[in-house]
């Protein structure tokens, strides 16, 4: 790619790239280093039936590469991880959090638990070829974990799913983003869903979100997991509003500004990974099990 334009090469292109990738027992993991624009185009080219026949492959990034693990993970059962990208991963994990390559190095039925570290970046991201040695992050603001439908206590468990709400908005009422056949699959316990919003207004969250909530993504949703976010307001809705506007009717707790969206740093949750979160006065972690 040269920078031209926005993709590479064509959509059949990447689409047999990815394929090929995913299908060889060599490769272990697939790192995009940026999140993308434009990842929709390959779901129809790829070859569904012959990713669940495949030995799992570990693909991991956020944003517009949501528009590939979470679908990957409802139509094939493999796990996948939304959490830091290639060029995200050189940096120090700050305390409480892990790395995504402690987590896919782990072996299966390992549990691990993390903590919101209590700070993250309000502004920017690091200028790469201007500061190509920095290796932590800027974390200029404290912050905690949020209950927004209201106080008391919150220790839910359930499957985990979720991704970058621009894009997996396009995807809600297809196959592709299937979440009810998903949920069947996993009784009594439900889901956890998380989403995260990378850069739209309030208002355009908000009907997002809404259309998410009528086409039964959050269904089976025994909470609701929200990433924190730089994204503006609107003038008569926050982002926190828009979020309680749509996803209130729900009935179930909504933990907001979690450390899995588009603000450093970076709380990776494994698609399909069986989750609890516990947010009390005292105490908020998210626990796995790579099951």
């Amino acid at each position: 790619m040269d920078g031209s334009g926005h993709v590479s090469a064509s959509a059949a292109d990447r689409a047999s790239e990815l394929m090929s990738m995913l299908t060889d027992p060599t490769i272990k993991a697939i790192v995009p280093p940026w999140g993308g624009e434009t990842a929709i185009d390959l779901l129809p080219l790829l070859d569904w039936d012959k990713l669940r026949e495949a030995e799992p492959t570990w693909l991991v990034g956020f944003s517009d590469i949501s528009t590939l693990i979470t679908p990957m993970t409802l139509l094939t059962g493999t796990a996948t991880v939304h959490g830091n990208n290639l060029m995200d991963t050189p940096y120090r994990v700050p305390g409480g959090l892990r790395s995504w390559l402690d987590i896919v190095a782990a072996p299966q039925g390992h549990r691990f638990t993390q903590t919101p570290p209590g700070r993250h970046r309000t502004t920017g991201f690091d200028d790469f070829a201007a500061c190509p040695d920095v290796r932590e992050y800027t974390l200029d603001s404290a912050g905690a974990w949020t209950r927004l439908d209201g106080g008391g206590d919150v220790d839910a468990e359930g499957r985990l799913i979720g991704g970058c709400i621009e894009t997996l908005c396009n995807l809600a009422g297809t196959a592709y983003l299937d979440v009810s056949t998903f949920a069947r699959n996993e009784p009594p316990d439900g889901l956890l869903v998380y989403v995260e919003a990378a850069g739209d207004d309030a208002f355009t969250i908000c009907r997002n979100l809404h259309g998410m909530r009528l086409a039964g993504f959050f269904d089976r949703a025994n909470a609701v997991l929200v990433g924190r976010t730089n994204a503006p307001d609107n003038r008569s809705l926050s982002q926190h509003e828009a979020v309680l506007d749509a996803l209130g009717p729900l009935n179930v707790p909504i933990i907001a500004d979690i450390e899995c969206g588009h603000v450093p740093p970076y709380m990776p949750i494994v698609n399909g990974a069986y989750g609890r979160i516990v947010h009390t006065s005292s105490r908020s972690e998210l626990t796995q099990t790579l099951d």
